[in-house]
Parts: C-alpha cells; structure tokens; sequence
C-alpha cells in the first residue's frame, strides 16, 4: 500500500491542505497567546494626562508589531521544518 501512497496523484495537494491548516493553527495559537499576555497587561491607572496616553498608544502599537514579527517568525520556522 505504501507505494500506492508515494504514486498517489493527490499526494501534494494532500499535503498542500496539511500546511494550510498548520498555518491557520499556529496563527490561532498565537492569537490566543497575544490575547493572554495582553490580558496579563491590561492594568486601571487613574488619571492618567493626555500625553501619558499617547505615550502609551505608542507602546501597544510597538508591541502589537513585536508579537506579530515574533508570530510570522514561528510560523515560518515551522513550515520550514515541514
């Protein structure tokens, strides 16, 4: 059966589905390790001045850009393990 297998026409499309879904996997895993951490993050601080919120607008943007670089990063090596 195995060289069945290995002949089979299908085989790359097969295999195509396969990264597909790994791909969508390990990005929903990554969304949900963002959504975790950001959890851990969210904290109330009272009045806090206009620029303290800019500031720190500018810090969640930095590191929303960090996650995602961080998320591309791991998908690629696992495809590239693939």
């Amino acid at each position: 059966m195995l060289p069945e297998i290995i002949m089979d026409e299908d085989l790359p499309e097969s295999v195509k589905k396969c990264l597909d879904i790994l791909e969508e996997n390990v990005e929903i895993l990554a969304n949900l390790e963002y959504d975790l951490d950001d959890e851990k993050e969210d904290e109330l601080t009272p009045d806090m001045g206009l620029h303290n919120l800019y500031d720190m607008t500018e810090d969640v943007a930095e590191s929303v850009k960090i996650k995602r670089a961080e998320s591309n990063f791991a998908r690629r090596q696992a495809e590239d393990s693939l």
